[in-house]
C-alpha cells in the first residue's frame, strides 16, 4: 500500500480523507494530543484494520471521536445526565468520557457494554469528523512505540499500512486525556489527565 501525504492547508485535503473513509480505508490526522489514525465507527472490517496497521491486541478497545457534542448520542445507547454534564463543561478538550455503548457500534470498537468518547480541541480533527461522522480513532503508532506528534512521525511507523496522513504540523502532545466512567451511580475518574479528579467530582456535585 502506498501512504499518501497531504497538508491541511490543501483545500482538497478534507475531501479526499472523506473518499478514502467511505471507502474503508484508514486516515491519521492531528488532534489536540498526538496523531490519530482512524475509521469510520459503523464501518466494522475498517475498524477491524486499525488493530492489524498498529499491530495492536484486538481485546484493547478503540476511542471514539465526535465532531460536536451532539452525536454523542450516535455512538451511545442512552447518554447519562453526568455525561452531558461534563461534556458542557469540559468538551472540546482532553476528557474522554465512557458511556453505554450504542447497539449498532461493531464489536470491533469495543467487545463490552460501553465506549470512550472524546471531542478533541483542534480544527483539522473537528473538521473532518464533521464531515466523517463519529470515528474509531486511537494513536497513530505501532503497540508500544512512541506516539507521534508530527506527520513524519506517523510515516515512519504506519507507512505502507494505511491509506492516507493529513499532516496539520507538531501538534502538542504531552498528557493523555482524562478518563471518567458516566455509566455507574456516580463517575468514576479511570485516569486523571489535564483535566483533574478534583475538577470533575466538585462539577457533578460528588465529594472524594
Amino acid at each position: 500500500m502506498i501512504t499518501e501525504i497531504l497538508s491541511t492547508q490543501n483545500p482538497l485535503a478534507l475531501a479526499r480523507a472523506l473518499e478514502i473513509l467511505r471507502t474503508g480505508g484508514l486516515v491519521a490526522f492531528p488532534t489536540d494530543t498526538v496523531y490519530g489514525v482512524g475509521a469510520l465507527v459503523f464501518n466494522g472490517p475498517a475498524v477491524e484494520s486499525i488493530y492489524a496497521a498498529k499491530d495492536r491486541p484486538v481485546e484493547k478497545a478503540i476511542p471514539v471521536l465526535i465532531g460536536d457534542v451532539d452525536d454523542l448520542v450516535k455512538v451511545s445507547a442512552e447518554v447519562p445526565e453526568i455525561a452531558l454534564k461534563l461534556a458542557a463543561r469540559f468538551w472540546p478538550g482532553p476528557l474522554t468520557l465512557v458511556v453505554p455503548k450504542h447497539p449498532e457500534l461493531p464489536e470491533a470498537v469495543s467487545a463490552t457494554e460501553t465506549v470512550g468518547v472524546r471531542l478533541p480541541n483542534h480544527p483539522v480533527a473537528r473538521g473532518l469528523l464533521r464531515l466523517a461522522g463519529p470515528m474509531a480513532v486511537t494513536s497513530a503508532n505501532l503497540t508500544g512505540q512512541p506516539s507521534p506528534s508530527t506527520a513524519d512521525e506517523v510515516f515512519a511507523q504506519l507507512g505502507g499500512r494505511i491509506a492516507l496522513i493529513l499532516d496539520g504540523g507538531k501538534t502538542p502532545g504531552g498528557v493523555p486525556s482524562t478518563i471518567v466512567d458516566c455509566v455507574g451511580v456516580e463517575p468514576q475518574v479511570l485516569r486523571e489527565g489535564p483535566i483533574s479528579r478534583k475538577e470533575i467530582l466538585e462539577l457533578s456535585g460528588y465529594k472524594f
